[in-house]
């Protein structure tokens, strides 16, 4: 009967959930690092961008309202799928004071990414390695939650322990080298971003 208890306590610690959190949690963050431009054009500086469009009665992201392309490694293009609603791109990216100023040109926003100097280039710098301390702090949360669901039938269960503490062991291990593996991913992910920040 405990042996039945056990596996069925296996099952639902499932390691895979845990994995799944902690890939969630590091994919919010890359969005998150992604939005902090390092002096080159890409489509991430301004696709995740919320706007109010259609004199406000819709709330859109601005890679659902344009194909974004680059013309040059310093110009962003976006070009609306409904040119009506042009201006009100060009205004919604202005006011997400995100330091980029589009330009319209016919039927095409243009964006010119100014280069960064290096007092600049720190301050970014030093909000993407906040920004990667908020992003460890979020896997470690999921590696708590999942630590007390370990330790919690061991109070009791009709009495008795529910696992062994080799069990225990094990599971908490594997836990954790869960957690170092996606606190690797996250320094990996700094010390790219950091080499992208430098480049002149």
């Amino acid at each position: 009967m405990l042996a039945i208890i056990v596996k069925q306590f296996l099952s639902v610690m499932n390691l895979d959930e845990i994995k799944n959190k902690m890939g969630k949690a590091i994919e919010v963050l890359k969005n998150d690092v992604a939005t902090i431009r390092t002096g080159r054009a890409t489509p991430s500086l301004v696709e995740n961008i919320s706007l109010s469009v259609y004199a406000g009665t819709a709330r859109m992201r601005v890679m659902e309202l344009a194909t974004i392309g680059t013309l040059d490694s310093q110009t962003l293009v976006l070009t609306p799928f409904d040119s009506t609603i042009i201006g009100e791109i060009q205004k919604g990216i202005q006011e997400a004071n995100v330091g980029l100023q589009p330009v319209v040109d016919g039927k095409i926003i243009r964006i010119s990414i100014p280069l960064l100097s290096e007092e600049r280039r720190q301050q970014l710098i030093h909000l993407m390695k906040q920004k990667l301390e908020n992003g460890k702090v979020m896997v470690r949360q999921v590696r708590q939650e999942g630590m007390h669901d370990i330790k919690k039938p061991f109070d009791s269960v009709q009495g008795k322990q529910v696992l062994s503490e080799d069990d225990t062991f094990r599971l908490e291990k594997e836990m954790q080298n869960i957690t170092d593996e996606a606190i690797a991913e996250i320094d990996n992910l700094g010390k790219h971003k950091e080499q992208e920040l430098l480049q002149i």
